[in-house]
């Protein structure tokens, strides 16, 4: 008997001990830390200058028509303002903001309210779009109360964290929730790890902090999934490797990421199979560029990148990241699987952003390629940021703007030229893939009707819904 009550005695104690070491209690108020980190919180405004250059009437004059000169100058470029709101969160005494790119790109004014009533103009002292990380500097002498940043690898799945932004212009607002998932990749930018949260975040919030119980920020935040406001999905940039950027803008004004020149895909579990590999992991190496670190280290087509400066690569997405934070210049040791066996070569890490391989990808995205819908007899091109930008729509918005519509079309009379299919069936539409082969799949149905969502020239978001022949 006596031995079964220190029995149950120790299960009790250890079970006391199990419960205080993995479980952390609610917070009663999140008042305190909120009160804290407000003043490092700011709110920014911005102007921009936009150029339209279509013709604002709905019609042409035929050449040589009389009323072609009379009407002439309203066929001229016209200018109009464009403001945008963010948030942003201070690092230094000094006025040094941190905020989203796209909060500020192109901005011809920035202006920047502290506490709630004190307003700075900003100079940005550097930008990225690639992580959407810009750096701003408050054009005043005044001291200012800075925020530090936390370590983002230690955030876990379940902890509380806070989030304080301008949601739709209205200051200063604190929003608590959990961290919801780990590692997110969504499509929006080349750099992607997403924290993501149910802390509520909303347009407006771009920019800004998200908090961990310490006030240590851990995230920035930048993207939201729902169009109309939050649902309890957003994602912040991680701290960690936010900072490595951030580092780099304040002390060189640009970026300085590793370049290791190659194309690279997942491996499959056939190709592992084929490869004699364990199981799937690591980053096939789809092609070589010429004259690039890996080329000169003796990397081919075919090898599997196993392993990059000590650190195991288990997924394709997981090396880009891992090459661009690492310093330029470095020699580095790179495990890879070739010949059913792993051999390792060494590399010395060029840069990304002097790479001919960067310039003709950056050269790529500014063109604006167009191609025809043959079932829809419409021309689309890719949605662009400048679009998103001039039409003031949702930072997250995808889709194909519509340049040409033939007589013949179904959807003549219903869509007009320049509006932007945004959803086909209640799917989003990314690319012009995703519309021809979501159509092809609506005119094999028996229903043979396809739901578009649109935004229209008034920039309007609507439903149509079209018969197709």
């Amino acid at each position: 008997m006596k031995k079964i009550k220190i029995i149950f005695i120790t299960i009790i104690i250890s079970l006391s001990f199990f419960n205080k070491s993995y479980s952390k209690p609610v917070p009663e108020s999140f008042a305190d830390l909120a009160e804290k980190l407000m003043p490092s919180v700011v709110n920014i405004s911005t102007s921009t200058t936009v150029v339209t250059k279509s013709n604002p009437l709905p019609f042409q004059f035929p050449p040589g028509s009389p009323f072609g000169d009379m009407f002439k100058e309203f066929g001229d470029p016209q200018e109009r303002q464009s403001a945008a709101l963010g948030s942003g969160f201070i690092i230094d005494e000094k006025g040094i903001v941190i905020t989203n790119n796209h909060v500020i790109q192109d901005a011809d004014d920035i202006i920047v309210r502290v506490n709630g009533d004190q307003e700075f103009k900003a100079k940005v002292l550097g930008a990225d779009p690639l992580m959407d990380i810009a750096v701003l500097q408050l054009e005043t002498d005044e001291k200012f109360i800075p925020v530090a940043f936390g370590d983002s690898d230690r955030a876990r799945i379940g902890d509380w964290v806070i989030a304080i932004g301008n949601p739709f212009g209205l200051g200063g607002t604190v929003t608590a929730g959990i961290i919801s998932a780990r590692n997110r990749s969504i499509g929006l930018s080349r750099y992607e790890d997403f924290i993501q949260t149910d802390a509520s975040i909303n347009s407006g919030n771009s920019g800004g902090p998200l908090f961990d119980m310490q006030g240590n920020v851990i995230g920035i935040n930048t993207a939201i999934l729902g169009r109309n406001g939050s649902i309890g999905i957003g994602f912040s940039i991680p701290s960690n490797s936010a900072q490595v950027i951030i580092n780099q803008l304040i002390e060189f004004g640009e970026t300085k990421r590793g370049w290791l020149g190659v194309r690279i895909q997942d491996v499959t579990k056939e190709i592992a199979e084929v490869e004699k590999l364990d199981k799937p992991r690591g980053a096939l190496v789809a092609s070589v560029a010429e004259n690039s670190p890996s080329e000169k280290a003796g990397i081919k087509a075919g090898d599997i990148i196993l392993e990059f400066n000590g650190q195991r690569i288990n997924q394709m997405k997981e090396l880009p990241s891992i090459v661009a934070k690492t310093q330029v210049g470095k020699n580095v040791e790179v495990k890879i699987w070739r010949d059913k066996k792993e051999i390792i070569k060494n590399v010395v890490l060029g840069r990304l952003e002097t790479s001919e391989d960067f310039k003709l990808s950056e050269k790529q995205k500014t063109t604006d390629t167009t191609d025809q819908i043959e079932d829809l007899k419409i021309t689309v091109r890719q949605l662009n940021k400048e679009d998103i930008k001039n039409r003031k729509l949702p930072n997250q918005t995808t889709g194909l703007v519509i340049t040409s519509i033939q007589n013949n079309s179904p959807l003549s009379g219903s869509i007009e030229v320049n509006s932007i299919i945004v959803e086909a069936q209640k799917q989003r539409i990314k690319t012009i893939e995703d519309l021809k082969q979501i159509t092809k799949k609506v005119l094999n149905s028996n229903q043979k009707t396809i739901l578009l969502a649109i935004y229209n020239n008034l920039n309007q978001r609507r439903y149509i819904g079209i018969k197709l022949d």
